[in-house]
């Protein structure tokens, strides 16, 4: 395929997959009166998850555009038009039969695409992008059993979602219209292939460690904006499972609830935006300060959150076993002063762990510099400056050469002006 025809299939892609969204956005708000809850969620989080499909298509698409022989960019662009294609068949197929039954045709037929194209998406993302970021090639030859097994599971997978007789598993108020009765303990057998794609995730996930491991320069880079968008988009998703679990939330759904439940299903949008920013190297190298200041706001949100809850537990019923029940209000704003105290120094401390356990050579670089800023405020011998200013530079960039070119411009002394043109070099090895 030449590179003109690549990138006019890979923008088509994209273009349709926007306008299976604007159709998803208007089937969607149709069937506001229909309460249609499909068992991976709310219609919210599906509503999100289906609007993922066009950063993961366009991203998809700038990748087939500027490096079509790279694998990823057209595993991005089929997630992208799968994840909003299975999206925009379930809101086809409860306008059909549920909120204006028999007004569109093929509404069965529809509820049977949502029901199982999801399931190659998850393992486009899941798997696959895993294995071959960031150059669309797969680690060594060893890993090839691992897209074999994937794609084995996930076709077990799809037959089981798509010929299963009775109710949709995913859509339970349809009925596949194409399952077969006769083979349904075949199809029961073959649904223990859903499970191998979770298990090839977890080597798809060792994979892109051992890869971090052995790469140097801008593929290290790229794969840091990869593996933080990874690790942002799987910590949401655990603390939500983790959340709903402990809470109750599948049988009793509450407004907190669905708030951390749409909050993790956005991170998922992490993951198209790191793949297009590494592949396409804009901004590469910002990803340290990111993670940086994730690191650090994360911990001290955590710390903060934990000193308020204690004061506002521990303080308040002190308080209200002394006052009778009315120090309620005296703690949380007591709670509230104390954090908002706190925030600065512990910000300051935290920093300074991170940058002393993560970002050592810029840690010591800094109090390098800070020590010689010291000196230099009493240092009057132009010689000793200059002999300190080059150590401090040998030790915190590690140059090949290095020198320093001092000179003197004219000075004006009453009447006359007196011009000194002296001039030195200092060289350090």
């Amino acid at each position: 395929m030449s590179g003109r025809t690549a990138t006019r299939l890979a923008w088509s892609g994209a273009g349709l997959c926007l306008a299976m969204v604007t159709a998803f956005v208007v089937l969607w708000f149709l069937n506001r009166s229909t309460a249609v809850v499909l068992d991976y969620g709310t219609r919210r989080a599906v509503a999100i998850l289906g609007l993922a499909g066009v950063p993961f298509a366009g991203v998809g698409a700038f990748v087939v555009a500027r490096a079509r022989g790279n694998a990823v960019g057209w595993i991005c662009l089929a997630a992208g038009l799968l994840l909003t294609g299975s999206s925009l068949a379930g809101e086809y197929a409860a306008y059909a039969l549920l909120t204006a039954p028999g007004s569109l045709p093929s509404g069965d037929a529809a509820a049977w695409l949502s029901n199982w194209t999801w399931l190659p998406a998850f393992t486009l993302i899941g798997v696959y992008l895993v294995l071959l970021f960031p150059d669309g090639r797969l680690l060594s030859r060893r890993w090839r059993p691992i897209a074999w097994v994937a794609g084995a599971g996930t076709g077990a997978a799809i037959t089981f979602f798509a010929f299963f007789p009775g109710r949709l598993v995913s859509i339970p108020y349809a009925t596949n219209p194409f399952g077969l009765e006769s083979a349904a303990a075949v199809l029961e057998a073959l649904s223990s292939g859903f499970f191998l794609v979770p298990l090839c995730m977890l080597a798809a996930g060792t994979s892109l460690i051992l890869r971090f491991r052995r790469s140097r320069g801008e593929e290290r880079q790229q794969l840091k904006w990869f593996a933080s968008a990874g690790a942002l988009a799987g910590s949401a998703y655990f603390l939500q499972t983790a959340f709903s679990l402990a809470t109750g939330f599948i049988e009793n759904p509450t407004a907190g609830g669905r708030v951390v439940q749409d909050v993790a299903v956005l991170t998922f949008y992490a993951l198209p935006a790191a793949a297009g920013i590494a592949i396409l190297k804009y901004r590469l190298y910002d990803i340290d300060v990111i993670i940086n200041r994730t690191l650090v706001y994360g911990a001290l949100s955590a710390a903060l959150a934990v000193v308020y809850g204690m004061g506002v537990v521990g303080i308040g019923g002190a308080l209200r076993s002394v006052t009778g029940g009315e120090g309620g209000n005296l703690a949380v704003a007591g709670s509230t002063l104390v954090v908002a105290a706190l925030f600065r120094p512990l910000r300051d401390r935290i920093q300074g762990f991170i940058d002393r356990r993560f970002y050592r050579s810029k840690y010591d670089a800094a109090t390098m510099l800070e020590r010689f800023s010291t000196s230099l405020r009493d240092e009057v011998d132009l010689d000793s400056l200059t002999g300190e200013l080059l150590a401090v530079v040998r030790q915190t960039m590690s140059p090949a050469h290095a020198s320093v070119w001092l000179q003197t411009r004219p000075v004006r002394i009453g009447p006359d002006e007196l011009a000194v043109t002296r001039s030195s070099e200092a060289v350090a090895p």
